[in-house]
Formats: structure tokens, C-alpha cells, sequence
């Protein structure tokens, strides 16, 4: 049998999504060696479709470390979330005091493609269909990472350190051994059909409340929109042909004139959070959904992904530059108390946006109540502050 293509490494970065392409291009920019195995190709990876609008301490944490203009450029800003009730229009300021940057609207697959072509263009090594990954020796000084090449290699990097950012069902939490992790499940009890369509976008990102349920309507670029319509849990994209979309969209939206464009993709997913504790195994440290999924409601998510991300890289950097271990050794309290914030509000958001529509889920006095919640973000200085801040991942 051919041995494997022996390498090494300090950082190997199993994942090439948001999380794991930030982590390498802060290691890369600090001159700390890593390497990214990603199972997809780049066309997959960069035309992969996820929801995203990068909050405000994002941006900050991207300004802070040089990249923003690179990664973030030209991606326009907004702190306006528009909310329609019944068909009446209401706005949410989610801007802030601060004088700061605002949240800014961009792709999570415009975010990645940037963050891509940033690292390759600064001479990191990504390497793309990377199969068969496994890791080993995680609890020891040295773990390795094996993968096989396109074009069959089997190589195997010895490393100090391994992020895991390769998602829910990736190789870096299947890695750990059973009773290690203790995971925190919670099914919300909804559907959403999500459908991309070539139409235009909206002024602001979208939430319509009524009887017939949730609906939203996301720019996804110039000429094109992100759609989600709230749905039995038992629907298939099947049971949605295309004019049935149009006319649910318009009748939730109240927007008889809504132009309709060809529908590129449908799917259905059930509205889930789960958190894996603690985010750390060894010499592992498990970043964005390989620790965590989060209601796609308030759009945390890919935050929440970025946020593990720095805190990860700042770690290794004190550990490299000056023998500092204590932000390795805080990674997962640090990065679990925001993860735990993150999930509270986007299930506040996701009980408030879906209870005080369609009653037949949940009954009239809770969609009293998820109305008065609605009215008083509207009325209330305090209340739209505080809302504010958690948009804004200031809190």
C-alpha cells in the first residue's frame, strides 16, 4: 500500500465556508501557516446559496484585522428591517446610537467568494475536493489530519491545532468520541419552503405577518431575491409549483403587484437550533455549524460563525507570538455565552414573527401576545435600543 504524502502544518482548517475562510485569512494575515481542506470545488463552494447580512460588530472585526475592504467591499448597508402586519407597513430601526458601521446586506456566497480569492490571492493553500477526512491524535501534542486529493493521494498533515468548520454532518465533530459532547436540540415546530427567483429585490429586507402565515423577501443581488414562505411541516418543494408560490407570496407580502421572475431553486427545511457543549476536544476546536445551528430567524447564523472564528484565530495568534494560552483554553466558554445569546433571541424573534400570524399553531392569546411584542419594538425607545443591539451583535 503507498504511504501517505507526509506534510505539516500549524493550523489545518477542515471547512471552507464562512468560519473556516475567515480563520485562514486572519492565521495567513498574522503569518501563522494553516491549511484548508474543503470536499467541494471551488464553483460549488462559491455558488453555494446560505442567507447572510454581516452585523455590525462583523464589520468592525473584519476592519480590525485589515480585511474588510477585500472581503466586504461594495456590499451596500442598511438598518432598516420593514415589517408587515396584516399588510400594514412598519419599519424596526435596528441602527444603533453608535456612529459606527451599519450592518451591511451581503450574500453569504459573495462573502465567501471574497474570502476566497483574498487567501488564494495572498498565496494560501486551499486545497478543494478534499475526500475521505479524518482526524487522529486530537487529545495528543501533535494531531494529523489525512484527506485523499483529486487525484487519489492520500496525504496525512501533522499539526498543533485543528478547526473544525466543516458544518453539521462534517468530519471534525463525527471525530469526537461518543459522550465527549453533550448536544442541546430544539425543533421550533415550522417549515419554511425557501425559494431563489430572478426578481427584483426589496428596499429593505422583508417580514410579513399574517393568517396565512410567514413570509419573507431578502435581496440575493441586483436582480435577484430570496424568498421564504412558512409551511406545514410535512410539505415537500413538490407541493409548490411555481404559481402557488407567486400567489401565496403576494397574498402574505399584500403585494398584488409583487413581479414574479423564474424560480431557480426550492427547498424545504424545518426551522431547528442545536448546540454541541463544549466546542473544544483536545487540540480540536469546533467553529460555526460544526458547534452550533441557529434558527435562520434574525439571521445569526453566519455571525455567529465569524464571531467563533476570531475568537479561534486571536487565540493561536497570543498562543504563537507570545506563549499565551488562556484564550484556548476560554475558546468554548467564550465563544458558548454568545452562542447561547444568539439562539434566545432568534427563538424571541422566531416565536414573535410566526405567533402572531396564523393562530391555528399556537392559538389566539399567543398571537395577542406576539402582537403586543411587535407594537411595543415599535413605540418603545428602550425597547427598539435593545432590539438594536442584538441585530447589530453589540449586546
Amino acid at each position: 500500500m503507498t504511504q501517505p504524502v507526509q506534510e505539516e502544518t500549524c493550523v489545518v482548517v477542515v471547512g471552507a465556508g464562512p468560519a473556516g475562510l475567515t480563520v485562514a485569512n486572519m492565521l495567513h494575515g498574522a503569518g501563522i501557516p494553516c491549511v484548508v481542506l474543503e470536499r467541494q470545488s471551488r464553483a460549488y463552494a462559491e455558488q453555494r446559496q446560505r442567507a447572510g447580512i454581516v452585523e455590525t460588530r462583523a464589520v468592525r472585526m473584519f476592519q480590525d484585522w485589515g480585511l474588510d475592504a477585500r472581503v466586504l467591499g461594495g456590499a451596500p448597508s442598511d438598518d432598516v428591517l420593514e415589517v408587515r402586519v396584516d399588510g400594514r407597513h412598519r419599519l424596526l430601526r435596528f441602527g444603533t446610537d453608535d456612529d459606527g458601521p451599519q450592518a451591511l446586506l451581503c450574500p453569504q456566497q459573495v462573502l465567501v467568494a471574497n474570502l476566497i480569492a483574498t487567501f488564494l490571492d495572498d498565496g494560501g493553500d486551499l486545497r478543494f475536493e478534499s475526500s475521505e477526512v479524518a482526524l487522529d491524535g486530537l487529545t495528543g501534542q501533535r494531531p494529523t489530519v489525512r484527506y485523499r486529493s483529486p487525484d487519489g493521494t492520500m496525504h496525512e498533515i501533522a499539526c498543533d491545532f485543528v478547526a473544525g468548520c466543516d458544518g453539521d454532518h462534517g468530519a471534525s465533530r463525527a471525530a469526537v468520541p461518543e459522550g465527549e459532547l453533550t448536544a442541546y436540540p430544539f425543533d421550533h415546530g415550522i417549515s419554511w419552503l425557501t425559494v431563489l427567483a430572478e426578481a427584483p429585490p426589496p428596499p429593505h429586507p422583508l417580514m410579513a405577518i399574517s393568517r396565512h402565515g410567514y413570509a419573507g423577501h431578502f435581496a440575493r443581488g441586483p436582480l435577484a431575491s430570496r424568498f421564504y414562505l412558512q409551511c406545514a411541516p410535512t410539505d415537500q418543494a413538490d407541493d409548490w409549483p411555481d404559481d402557488r408560490v407567486w400567489q401565496h407570496l403576494r397574498t402574505r407580502l399584500g403585494e398584488d403587484g409583487l413581479v414574479a421572475g423564474p424560480i431557480t431553486e426550492k427547498v424545504v427545511f424545518p426551522l431547528r437550533s442545536v448546540v454541541h457543549e463544549p466546542m473544544r476536544y483536545g487540540r480540536l476546536y469546533l467553529a460555526g455549524d460544526a458547534a452550533h445551528v441557529v434558527s435562520p430567524v434574525g439571521g445569526k447564523g453566519m455571525n455567529l460563525a465569524l464571531y467563533d472564528a476570531e475568537v479561534f484565530a486571536r487565540a493561536v495568534r497570543d498562543f504563537i507570538a507570545d506563549g499565551d494560552e488562556s484564550g484556548l483554553n476560554s475558546y468554548s466558554r467564550t465563544c458558548l455565552h454568545r452562542t447561547w445569546n444568539y439562539q434566545e433571541f432568534s427563538r424571541w424573534m422566531t416565536e414573535m414573527l410566526h405567533d402572531a400570524g396564523d393562530d391555528s399553531r399556537t392559538g389566539p392569546f399567543r398571537r395577542k401576545l406576539a402582537l403586543a411584542r411587535l407594537d411595543r419594538l415599535c413605540r418603545s425607545r428602550a425597547s427598539s435600543l435593545a432590539f438594536a443591539e442584538l441585530m447589530t451583535g453589540l449586546a
